[in-house]
This record gives C-alpha cells, structure tokens and sequence, in this order.
C-alpha cells in the first residue's frame, strides 16, 4: 500500500478544501484497511501552526517561499511513495499561487494534482500557472468531466494524462425525521441553500422566485444556511445580509425564509440536507467547474434544481429539465409549484439523483484514489527498474 502526503488546508481550518482532504484522507485510509497515518502538508498562517501538533502534521506556512522547498526536501527524505496536492489558486502563496511551484519543482516522488477549479477560458496570470502546474504533475485528477477537455485545449495536456473521479460525500443517514422536528420543518415544503453567503451565489434571484411560488405553495419553507463569506464580512461587513433581509420582507416572505447565520460542522450538515425537500442551487456565474454543496445534495439523494453551471450540467447529464436560467423569476416559480404539487414529479427526481450519486459516497472515491496512486507508484518503479 502506498504512503501518500497530501498536500492542501487541512482541518481544524474552516474552508472547504480542508474538509475535503481531511475526508479524502480518511477514505483512503479506509481503503488500505486503515493501515497507516498518511502525512498531510497542512497550508497554513503562521498563528495557525500550532493547530497542526500531531505527528503526521506538518506545516507549511503559506506566505514563506522557503517553507516550499524545504517541505519538498522532507518529502524526498521520507517513506512517502506519491503526493496527492489539491489545488485551488487562493491557498498558496505568491502571485496566482505560484509558490506551488517551489515545491513541485523539487519534490522527487510522483505527484498526482487534483484541479478544483479549471477555467474553460483561462485568463493570465492563472493560466501560465496553472500550465505549469500541470506540466510538473505526473498526472491530474478533476471532479468535472468536461475539465478534462478544458485543460486538453487550453495547455495542450494529454488526455491520459488527466483522470475523472468524482467528489466525495456523506453516505446517507436515517436521521431526516428527527432532523425536520428539531428544525420545525415537519408541515413544510423545504428548499434549502448552503453555502458561505455573498453576492456570487443568486440568493436574491431565488428569493423572487420564492415569491412567485408560495402563492400557489404556502407551505414553503426557503432555508438558507452558512455564515458570511470572511472577504465578503471583512470588505463589507453584513451589508448583503442586511439586503437580503430587508428584502425578504419587502416581497412578504418573512414566514418562508429560514436564516442559519453561522458555520455549521459536517455531520449536522449532512443531517440538514437529508431533512430538506430539494436542494437549490440559483448561482449566477455559468463557469464554476465544482460544487460541493451541489455534490453533497446528489450523494444524500435529494432533489436537485439549479441554474445551468458547468458543474451542475455535468452532475445531471442527461436531466437537463431540472437545470433553469438564471434571471427567469417566472420559470423558476413555475418549476418549483409543478414540483411540489404534481403527486410523483419530486419522487421521480429523487429516484434519478439517487442513483446519479451513487458512485459519489467517499468509501467508493477513496477507493478509486488508491487505485490511482497505486498504478502511478507501480508505473515508476517499472520505469526505473527498465532504466536500470
């Protein structure tokens, strides 16, 4: 069984990419029979290191170029057979994250780069980087199939080069009716929105079109869950909030809309997608390669209905019914009516992403991993022993 370092934030850190290291981590630990304590590289501040005390922690402070080559340096002198480094270009240092490079340049075990964010036309100074960073990769993983012709047409990457696998997520729990009760969601039709709040996220759209729907559906319930972005409250605090409130009682829907300001941990997350009706995203950007909170509702099996980015087309290929334009208040209210009052439409529905999220629970991804890896550490050694 290999040793894998993964190199990415990493929990007790409060972002989405920490928690989706940290549960890859574990589900390929689980894969190799829970064997080993794969290290993890942990990018972080430098008032976060003491946050990341355990043995198989090690530190990289994200603003020190130098801590890049020398993590790379550990790396080489170590058992470890293959790195896995999740990429986003905000959580490395330097211009457009270049700092990554450091590290690649020098690190002499195979690395195998997941791509969380892939543009389809990728802009400067991200594109050279990103060129770059997939170069210096022995091979590269993305959640999003289309981010494989992405990356083929923009930088000239081979297409063996490049895998698919899906996000992870949650297995589903039983918990839905005790999870209704707590929340008083029991005689209401649930909608339900995660995500860290801002103003890329089409919150106001959704809530037009709410207005429309309850007319027809008084029983709605819109819940919208996640504390504030921190750019978004260090720029301007809780204006947008503010708005949003404001404007949820301009259009009558004070006793629709259901705020949870705050950050809400993984399990209870769960719980509170399972307990929602139909999970909604209303994004306004066409461009986002991945959702975890889109990824998250497919594998606990509910409901989708989502404007037509590039994530959620690839998710329900082939449902594209359930996909709307954004800014179409009138289509939107008149799905969400049809859903919630012709007997059997949200069933079918739930049928159909039940299935499509099958293939995502994290036991299944993290064994597709471990197959990786470990062809890619095989497919080395038969190299070198050939050289040799």
């Amino acid at each position: 069984m290999p040793q894998i370092a993964y190199v990415s934030t990493y929990v007790p850190k409060k972002c989405g990419l920490a928690t989706y290291t940290h549960h890859l981590r574990e589900a390929v630990n689980l894969a190799k029979g829970n064997r080993s304590q794969d290290p993890v590289i942990a990018i972080c501040n430098d008032e976060e290191r003491l946050d990341y005390r355990e043995p198989w922690m090690w530190p990289l402070i994200k603003p020190d170029i130098e801590e890049y080559r020398r993590q790379a340096e550990t790396v080489n002198q170590s058992s470890v057979d293959i790195v896995s480094l999740q990429h986003e270009f905000g959580i490395f240092g330097g211009d457009a994250g270049n700092y990554a490079l450091e590290f690649l340049k020098r690190v002499n075990k195979p690395v195998v780069t997941t791509f969380h964010t892939v543009f389809e036309q990728p802009m400067e100074p991200y594109a050279s980087v990103q060129k770059e960073i997939a170069e210096w990769s022995d091979h590269l993983l993305v959640m999003n199939r289309k981010a494989i012709g992405y990356l083929h047409e923009s930088f000239g990457i081979p297409l063996e080069k490049i895998s698919f696998i899906p996000h992870g997520t949650p297995l589903p729990s039983n918990g839905r009716q005790a999870t209704r009760r707590a929340h008083g969601w029991e005689n209401r039709k649930v909608l339900f929105t995660f995500g860290l709040l801002g103003r890329s996220k089409g919150i106001e759209f959704a809530l037009r079109a709410m207005a429309g729907a309850v007319q027809a559906v008084p029983d709605l319930l819109y819940v919208i869950a996640g504390a504030t972005h921190p750019e978004v409250r260090k720029n301007e605090g809780e204006a947008y909030r503010d708005e949003l409130t404001a404007l949820i009682e301009e259009i009558g829907l004070t006793h629709h809309v259901q705020m949870i300001n705050r950050y809400i941990p993984e399990d209870e997350l769960a719980a509170l997608i399972s307990a929602a009706d139909l999970y909604i995203t209303p994004y306004p950007g066409m461009q986002q390669i991945t959702s975890g909170t889109l990824a998250y509702a497919a594998g606990l099996g509910r409901p989708i209905l989502s404007t037509p980015y590039c994530y959620a087309r690839d998710l329900v290929q082939g449902h594209e019914d359930m996909l709307l334009p954004y800014g179409d208040v009138e289509a939107w209210s008149a799905k969400i009516i049809e859903l919630f009052s012709y007997p059997g439409m949200l069933g079918r529905w739930e049928r159909i992403i039940t299935d499509i999220g099958r293939s995502m629970h994290w036991p299944q991804v993290g064994a597709q991993h471990l197959r990786l890896f470990g062809q890619i550490v095989s497919d080395q050694r038969a190299t070198i022993a050939d050289v040799g």
